[in-house]
């Protein structure tokens, strides 16, 4: 929706000579700015001379300050400032929760700040040092909007302002924000991305497409590589592949070439589709290109390969950025499930090694249990029990029937009934859930040690818990008292299969 605004004559005058005194010093200084893009506005010659040459000139020193390739002097200036926002930051983060305490630290030293820094960078690197608190962040930007000072606002403050809005889900705010920057005349390619961003952070796929739109027809402003990247990222978070490539092809239509962001957001969005196919054609296509993959692009193909369970190319990928995944801790427990769900022969050793490189300061449930059931299913019985200690030292309840059938597997395939008899009694204490499988399992493997009368005891075991008896009970304790000639308990047992309707096996090899 296109909307059309209105500024006083006083203060687009104020504006426009502010910005006009920092273009003339960018075009006298070409070798400093070589990078910097010019305005897409136009100025009042007349209105020039109402700026001191010494203003332009701090202006000139300031953008410098932020030009790519600044001197020494500029790495000077830079770090004084980060040191002066620094201390400001540190006190605002110390009275977070008194609010009018908070207010009095920025009254005092924040507009000293801008008084020592008469620019709008001094409080766009506030906003940035307090990047981890955005609530915060948004608070200081209210202030920054609300107070009388003469140091008027830049158009990256902005930026940054809505930013923030959208970091705290506040995106009514990122939309105010963005409405004052198109009344004061600061809107830039930038602000549309800045809204655009809060409307892709908070999911808002056809807001930012309407926002996209809105950019297209705005005779003003042009939409970049940035802007597509977004709603790029937007579609591939919705799993909206097929309109992800449809705004990727209309970006090679006008003549924007990809960047590296560009493909990783590609690949992104083919790995959380688990289109693995196309994943590997967009990697191939950025080896082959002029925009070569980075570490990023590498750590997704891994994580891409580890869920498709491509073993091999994600042990070549890992071997190639080794030393950047292993302080990875979601991409070592990426590969650790691929390990543990395929079938390599020494699948053990691999996770052990992998598990070496996670944290150790804190108690991983889910790892233990996975490798519980590792242990397990590869006959690991010392090993299995050492974790299911630690499960029981730290209090953890399982829930999952499959775990507990691999477990018991494992013990009877070990022939091990007094420690499953053991294991049985602490999981019922820790609050595990426990199935019937346990106890016929114990019934079974009593049986075939010949210790009836152990076996016998499970059942009682079974009453105390409520577990009633069916088809199958009844079909152990025949095969037990068969096998081993006990004929009166036999005739019992088979006086109460019928009476139950569960008729009487053929013969002792009936399961």
């Amino acid at each position: 929706m296109k909307r059309i605004f209105k500024i006083s004559d006083a203060a687009e005058a104020e504006l426009l000579c502010r910005h006009r005194s920092g273009f003339e010093a960018r075009i006298k200084s070409p070798s400093t700015f070589t990078r910097t893009r010019p305005p897409t506005f136009r100025f009042s010659r007349g209105l020039c001379d109402q700026i001191p040459s010494q203003k332009a000139s701090s202006f000139l020193g300031i953008l410098g300050l932020f030009s790519d390739n600044p001197s020494y002097a500029d790495v000077t200036a830079r770090e004084k400032l980060s040191k002066d926002v620094s201390a400001l930051a540190d006190r605002l983060v110390r009275y977070e929760n008194d609010f009018d305490k908070f207010i009095e630290v920025l009254e005092e030293e924040g507009v000293s700040l801008l008084n020592r820094h008469r620019h709008g960078y001094a409080f766009l690197e506030l906003l940035k040092q307090l990047g981890s608190r955005p609530q915060l962040a948004l608070e200081v930007f209210n202030w920054r909007r609300q107070s009388e000072s003469e140091i008027c606002m830049i158009p990256e403050e902005y930026v940054k302002g809505i930013t923030v809005a959208g970091r705290t889900k506040n995106v009514d705010i990122a939309l105010e924000l963005f409405t004052e920057a198109v009344n004061k005349r600061l809107k830039r390619p930038s602000t549309y991305n800045a809204l655009m961003g809060a409307y892709m952070y908070n999911g808002l796929a056809d807001k930012c497409l309407s926002l996209f739109q809105d950019l297209k027809t705005d005779t003003s402003c042009r939409p970049s590589v940035a802007a597509y990247n977004i709603l790029l990222s937007t579609f591939g978070r919705k799993l909206f592949i097929d309109q992800m490539e449809a705004i990727y092809r209309e970006m090679i239509e006008q003549n924007l070439s990809p960047n590296l962001k560009t493909y990783n957001t590609l690949i992104d969005g083919y790995l959380v589709a688990w289109m693995w196919n196309s994943m590997e054609k967009t990697f191939q296509m950025m080896k082959a290109g002029s925009v070569k993959p980075d570490i990023r692009t590498y750590k997704l193909m891994l994580r891409g390969y580890a869920h498709s369970r491509n073993l091999k190319k994600m042990e070549e990928t890992y071997n190639f950025v080794k030393h950047h995944v292993d302080e990875d801790s979601q991409l070592v427990k990426s590969m650790i499930w691929a390990y543990y769900r395929s079938s390599e022969t020494d699948r053990v050793r691999k996770i052990e090694n992998l598990m070496r490189l996670l944290p150790e300061e804190r108690y991983r449930p889910w790892l233990n249990v996975l490798m519980i059931k590792l242990y397990a299913q590869e006959n690991c019985l010392d090993d299995m029990e050492i974790l299911i200690n630690e499960a029981f030292e730290h209090r953890m309840t399982v829930l999952s029937l499959d775990v507990l059938r691999c477990i018991i597997t494992s013990y009877f395939r070990c022939n091990v009934v007094d420690k499953l008899a053991n294991f049985g009694n602490r999981a019922q204490c820790a609050g595990w859930r426990i199935g019937r499988c346990l106890y016929h399992c114990k019934m079974v493997m009593y049986s075939a040690q010949h210790r009836l009368e152990e076996m016998e005891r499970v059942l009682k075991e079974m009453e105390n818990v409520n577990m009633d008896r069916t088809k199958k009970t009844f079909w152990i304790l025949y095969k037990a008292y068969l096998s081993w000639g006990e004929r009166h308990k036999l005739d019992k047992v088979r006086a109460l299969m019928c009476k139950n309707g569960y008729g009487i096996p053929v013969d002792a090899s009936s399961s």
